[in-house]
């Protein structure tokens, strides 16, 4: 890893972290307890953001966002959280063999993040106590809420990119055949 992209890195895993503790308790977080549901606004742009940057970057700030969860909105949802890791490096994955960034967040991130986080939700929600309804119901709402929110913060990441990517493609020049 390279110097620019471990300073992105981390510049983005500070970020991931602080997004679930400036955002708790305000209208730019829904959290519903008795689904272990939580979308907060942008959260996911650091991990979408960090795809662009490459593999390492993405798993770095997946790990970063999993603790700024595990901190604020305890242990499923940190679970879910720990899916970015995932779908952050199958994403980079593919950005990193020369496809194209939008198809890495809607094709291949998008998915994993989705279904990922539903299974998080039926499998651990029970276990902890944590729902209040059939865990397959609860699964399916989280898998829902997760498609929309992943969207949402696409459109951001996209927004963020065009915006960043003149000042970083010196640094980084493999962000300049993203779009």
């Amino acid at each position: 890893m390279r110097t620019a992209e471990l300073a992105l890195a981390s510049m983005l895993s500070a970020l991931s972290i602080a997004i679930p503790f400036v955002f708790r308790g305000t209208p730019l977080q829904l959290y519903i307890p008795a689904l272990q549901y939580s979308g907060t606004v942008a959260s996911h742009v650091p991990s979408m953001l960090a795809i662009a940057v490459g593999p390492v970057a993405a798993v770095l700030v997946g790990l970063a966002s999993t603790i700024g969860f595990a901190a604020t909105l305890g242990p499923v949802v940190a679970a879910r959280a720990f899916t970015h890791v995932i779908w952050g490096l199958a994403a980079a994955i593919y950005v990193s063999r020369g496809g194209s960034y939008l198809k890495a967040l809607l094709l291949v991130a998008l998915p994993i993040h989705a279904v990922g986080e539903g299974m998080v939700v039926f499998a651990l929600g029970p276990l902890f106590g944590a729902i209040q309804v059939a865990a397959e119901t609860a699964g399916l709402l989280v898998f829902a809420g997760t498609l929309v929110h992943h969207l949402i913060d696409s459109v951001i990441s996209l927004a963020v990119l065009r915006v960043v990517k003149p000042l970083l493609v010196p640094l980084l020049p493999q962000l300049g055949r993203l779009f």
